[in-house]
């Protein structure tokens, strides 16, 4: 008896990655966007070429624990052989942990409904081995002065003073920021932030204008003042982006 036709299957994908080789997640004219990696690696699976649709972008640098994407393709062998075949052929930086079949109408970006951003500090110089993943910090911190900074930050915000967009002011900078919290252990400090979505930039950011206030270069209320005022200023740099991981997306 001849088989029936596999039918077209939506499936959802949870990759890691380390992006310090990478041009961001996003395709790349160059094919170094990890996007591209992946999608030739599900064309030599498919033996097709395949567009994968991500919950989001991360730029060049950011690494990933819990980066989701979805697909459409016949593919009759269930999704352990999937996740089995994807481990094959990528590169040991790139890993796809999990993938199952989701409804047609799932997407990996407009059903997302939070994501979650982990950036590491490192107070003095790190080991050889976490230096690529944190950023270090050589002055002391005010750990007190930047919790009451999170506290200001935390909520629903207009945080176009903590983002790189470019150009006039927009209408869509609006973000609840759920989550804004520091962990200490050590010389590693932690910082962890959930949004429903981020801008460009904006994680990274908040890090950056959060450090400033721990080395006492603004002060709390100077981050009230820039946060109201929906201008971006020099005072807030932007964090490095070897320190931050996409850690979670919600659905």
């Amino acid at each position: 008896m001849i088989p029936a036709p596999a039918k077209i299957q939506r499936w959802k994908c949870t990759c890691a990655y380390d992006g310090t080789a990478f041009d961001g997640w996003q395709s790349q004219a160059g094919g170094r966007g990890i996007q591209d990696v992946i999608e030739a690696r599900l064309a030599q699976i498919l033996g097709t070429p395949v567009r994968i649709h991500g919950s989001g972008r991360t730029d060049a640098g950011v690494h990933a624990l819990g980066q989701v994407f979805h697909f459409d393709a016949e593919w009759r062998h269930g999704a352990a052989k999937l996740v089995s075949a994807f481990r094959v052929g990528l590169p040991a930086t790139i890993q796809v942990s999990a993938a199952r079949r989701v409804a047609p109408d799932f997407h990996a970006r407009f059903r997302a409904t939070a994501k979650r951003y982990t950036y590491h500090l490192s107070l003095g110089d790190a080991d050889p081995f976490s230096r690529p993943y944190c950023w270090t910090v050589f002055k002391a911190l005010d750990f007190e002065a930047m919790r009451s900074a999170a506290s200001v930050l935390r909520g629903r915000h207009d945080f176009r003073a903590f983002t790189a967009l470019n150009g006039p002011a927009r209408d869509d900078t609006v973000r609840d920021l759920r989550r804004l919290d520091l962990t200490r252990r050590g010389q590693r400090v932690q910082v962890v932030m959930e949004a429903e979505g981020f801008l460009y930039k904006m994680a990274r950011s908040l890090v950056g204008g959060l450090v400033a206030v721990g080395e006492g270069k603004l002060s709390v209320e100077q981050i009230r003042t820039i946060l109201a005022s929906r201008e971006r200023t020099m005072a807030i740099k932007t964090a490095p982006p070897h320190g931050l991981f996409m850690s979670k997306v919600f659905y």
